[in-house]
């Protein structure tokens, strides 16, 4: 039988469920916190919970999860659950822009000098040059700031990941 919707979160056994919600960010406290939650009334109950648990999110945590996303204009790779997710998320990255996506790639690279890890922001409804503008802008963060930023971007792309893995 395949889950469909909240099911998908309530009736799984604890290893699909889990498996599910690590696709949508791969911190394992997480979810496994969300999954003792279950059964959820709707989804809505989910999506609370979903954030409840990731306020806050430990540096760590944040790194492991920084670790499954590709940078932004680079393509995502590989039949995961969490690389269909970065595809799609991504896809208002035209890669027929070859002056946004060699200014995203060189932007990426400082970035990444900058802060150590890779950028990331919720790409689901932003066009290559929206990114790119933000990524701009991020470059002239402090550590500190750029760090809470990243935390709360990183919530956002789980909890809307999750949203559409329940819907």
């Amino acid at each position: 039988m395949v889950l469909t919707g909240l099911a998908r979160l309530n009736e799984a056994d604890r290893e699909d469920a889990v498996a599910l919600l690590l696709s949508c960010a791969a911190v394992p406290r997480w979810a496994e916190e969300i999954v003792r939650g279950r059964p959820y009334a709707d989804v809505d109950a989910a999506l609370a919970a979903a954030r409840a648990a990731a306020l806050p999110w430990s540096e760590d945590e944040v790194g492991a999860a920084l670790a499954r996303h590709p940078r932004i204009g680079e393509g995502v790779h590989g039949e995961a659950a969490d690389a269909a997710h970065s595809r799609q998320e991504q896809s208002g990255v035209d890669p027929a822009d070859a002056r946004t996506v060699r200014r995203l790639a060189a932007r990426n690279a400082e970035y990444e000098a900058r802060f150590g890890h890779v950028f990331l922001i919720r790409a689901a409804g932003r066009t290559g040059p929206q990114i790119l503008a933000a990524l701009e802008e991020r470059l002239g963060n402090d550590p500190a700031t750029e760090r809470r930023l990243v935390a709360e971007q990183l919530r956002e792309i789980a909890v809307l990941r999750l949203a559409k893995d329940l819907a």
